[in-house]
């Protein structure tokens, strides 16, 4: 790949455009080729999701598409972004990890604690092995710099929360694939705009998009013999890849040392990060505070999601998933407006915004009920 690099040089052409072509075109042709034998083999061996109380479809539907979005990302990004995995030893590792897990829960459904203690190792293998960690909150709640062990676990709750917080949304087609992908082509811009030290990031996040965009296809199809979900794989390996992004974000803003690290000190990055991932954030605490109240356990099932509250308002999965990321894309650009108010202020306004989001097909529903009463 070095050698192929140093030819493009030769030639004038700039590698990384190249990287960024070729990685969004291998990286969709791997997992759409990828997708139609997994869904054969899922078929002929019975590996299908049942509807439970949490499904929103009626049928059997195969489960393992996260097995395409990882062989495409795996493949593509060690090739187009191999300085990530030279940079940071354990990210390989961490998604093996994860596949591993992520193919027999949705296999043969495995216990909550034994997910748990592997996320806690995936976790902190990119947390300490890697060193990939939130080192400061830029002043929210009064709190600038973290000790090294607050750092550390800090950040493994975070990886851990978000590893399962797409998980949670991972309810009705194209939602979690969805997302994934605006939130990638978010972070892959912001990363674009802050130097070529962040290239190989840059690359990361546009591999992802073509392999989950042609996940995709096949998630929105109407055609049944084609459909199929990504699973606790796919959204697992997701929401730790994005985990990865948004922590690497935060953390340009710190160290100015590096090369091609912008001059100016974004005061405002982690609120940034949290309201570019504020749908999986908002959805999973609003589902564990009604639980809760309701004295529930945090891990019981039911359908206080935001999507179910929008498919109980008879909207189809598409227009559900449009309207959920129409509505925080929204929320995303409030945040870039007012990126240099003062950031807990902001941090309010993002996290306000986000519940509001979370109750509004309730208020819907409400006021359609009595309307209907009335009538």
């Amino acid at each position: 790949m070095k050698n192929f690099e140093l030819f493009l040089s030769e030639t004038g052409i700039s590698i990384f455009y190249v990287k960024i072509g070729l990685g969004f075109i291998f990286s969709f042709l791997i997992s759409f080729f990828s997708v139609p034998t997994i869904i054969k083999i899922s078929r002929r061996k019975n590996l299908m999701d049942e509807p439970g109380v949490r499904s929103s479809h009626l049928r059997k539907i195969p489960n393992l598409g996260g097995i395409a979005v990882f062989y495409s990302i795996g493949i593509c990004a060690s090739i187009f972004a191999y300085e990530l995995f030279e940079l940071y030893k354990f990210l390989f590792a961490s998604m093996i990890i994860l596949l591993y897990i992520g193919v027999m829960d949705d296999i043969v459904v495995m216990r909550a604690y034994k997910k748990l203690v592997a996320q806690i190792i995936v976790s902190a293998l990119i947390v300490i092995g890697s060193d990939i960690r939130i080192r400061s909150l830029f002043g929210i709640f009064g709190i600038f710099e973290l000790g090294y062990f607050v750092s550390i676990l800090f950040s493994i709750i975070t990886f851990i929360i978000l590893i399962n917080a797409f998980n949670l949304i991972d309810g009705i087609d194209g939602l979690a694939g969805g997302y994934s992908i605006i939130c990638s082509a978010l972070f892959g811009i912001s990363y674009y705009r802050l130097g070529e030290y962040n290239y190989p990031l840059v690359v990361l996040s546009v591999v992802i998009i073509g392999a989950v965009l042609a996940f995709l296809y096949y998630n929105l199809s109407n055609y049944r013999t084609n459909k199929i979900f990504m699973g606790d794989t796919g959204s697992m390996l997701l929401g730790f890849l994005l985990a990865f992004t948004s922590i690497c974000f935060i953390d340009i803003f710190i160290d100015k040392s590096l090369p091609g690290v912008p001059k100016y000190h974004l005061q405002s990055a982690p609120v940034i990060a949290v309201a570019i991932l504020i749908l999986p954030i908002v959805d999973t605490l609003n589902v564990i505070f009604v639980r809760l109240y309701n004295r529930k356990s945090p891990f019981d099932a039911d359908k206080n999601h935001i999507h179910h509250k929008l498919l109980k308002l008879d909207l189809t999965h598409r227009r559900s998933s449009f309207y959920i990321i129409l509505y925080y894309l929204f929320i995303v650009a409030i945040a870039y407006c007012f990126r240099h108010f003062n950031i807990n202020l902001l941090l309010l306004i993002v996290i306000a915004l986000g519940f509001i989001g979370a109750y509004l097909p309730d208020i819907i529903y409400l006021l359609r009920n009595n309307k209907k009463t009335i009538n």
